[in-house]
């Protein structure tokens, strides 16, 4: 029976969100949710599914819905416990949207305009690109300070971000008095890089334009298989990760996260053997890796109503802790309380 809306005991606390866009791929599961799920031994976690960030892009309607559902039940089978971890959607939490109005009145424009991923999306439209975009890091900074995160786990793109959310943090303690935990940004070495399979000089991404870059968590085994095989690689035969060979670099990489073989002992193995046959192997070693995790998935698809129930249960948890941070917010602010 999932616990109720009343608080667990205080551990560090950790907070991290995912948008419902795009195909998650394995390098969001290497570098991001598997580390998710380990520390659910050390603390208390918070993880949302952030649609009110998602439809700063444009998003049909049911596509949305449908991949928000998709996005829980994958965290679901990769291993978030909703007994241990609070797991909910950022928009049933109204709290985040007014805390991010408060911030955005204590954030400086200029501010939001050195930010790299609005730099690098808006590209030379800015004048036409929406706000939501521009203020993408004051609702980032209200989903952390919201539940008092002590840590924030991030790839480098949104690094920059945390480090704008300890700036409104700190001002705003400065101005209205200790209100908000300083977080702490969280980036694991271990699988942070995974590489595009069609141009190892990007990160794979899942929203990039050509789904042959990437291996998506949800990949049929022969997608897996066909994805690995097209994978560019270096000139020469030999197995080796060195500077001069990132295609195979990255390719070993992946074989040794999936494996838990060194990439000395990959190399090794594959002395004397050439591209297809290590290609053919990391193959068949990801589908299968992946296929327990996939089955987990379609079994929390057939059953709409518990993964509801699930997210709703999240919503009131994590409502039971904002609502006591809101109320600090607006004390130090001056508003006034709404009459009982």
């Amino acid at each position: 029976m999932i616990s109720q809306c009343n608080p667990v005991e205080r551990r560090p606390r950790v907070f991290s969100g995912v948008q419902p866009s795009g195909a998650l791929h394995i390098g969001n599961y290497l570098g991001a949710i598997r580390h998710w799920v380990q520390m659910q031994e050390t603390h208390d976690c918070l993880y949302c599914v952030v649609d009110l960030h998602a439809i700063t892009v444009r998003q049909e309607r049911k596509a949305l819905t449908a991949a928000t559902l998709q996005l829980a039940n994958i965290l679901l089978a990769a291993g978030i416990d909703p007994e241990r971890s609070i797991l909910f959607v950022q928009s049933h939490v109204p709290a985040h949207s007014e805390l991010a109005w408060i911030l955005n009145t204590i954030t400086y424009f200029g501010e939001l305009r050195r930010m790299t991923q609005f730099k690098e999306k808006g590209g030379g439209e800015q004048e036409s690109v929406g706000v939501g975009l521009f203020d993408y890091p004051v609702l980032m900074a209200a989903d952390i300070l919201l539940y008092g995160a002590d840590h924030v786990p991030v790839g480098d793109d949104q690094k920059q971000h945390v480090e704008l959310t300890r700036d409104i943090a700190q001002r705003f303690n400065r101005e209205f008095g200790k209100t908000f935990v300083i977080p702490e940004p969280v980036i694991r070495e271990e699988g942070r890089r995974i590489m595009s399979l069609d141009n190892p000089a990007n990160k794979m991404s899942k929203s990039a334009a050509s789904p042959g870059s990437y291996i998506a968590l949800l990949d049929p085994p022969d997608v897996i298989r066909r994805k690995i095989r097209r994978a560019v690689t270096d000139s020469g035969t030999e197995i080796r990760a060195t500077p001069d060979k990132p295609a195979l670099t990255n390719l070993v990489a992946i074989h040794s996260i999936f494996s838990g073989l060194s990439p000395e002992a990959i190399e090794e193995r594959y002395a004397g053997k050439g591209y297809a046959d290590f290609k053919r192997d990391l193959g068949d070693l990801v589908a299968d890796a992946l296929a327990p995790f996939q089955r987990k998935v379609a079994e929390l698809t057939a059953d709409p109503a518990g993964t509801r129930n699930i997210l709703r249960e999240g919503a009131c948890r994590a409502e039971a802790i904002a609502a006591r941070t809101m109320e600090r917010v607006r004390e130090r602010v001056g508003l006034v309380p709404r009459p009982v």
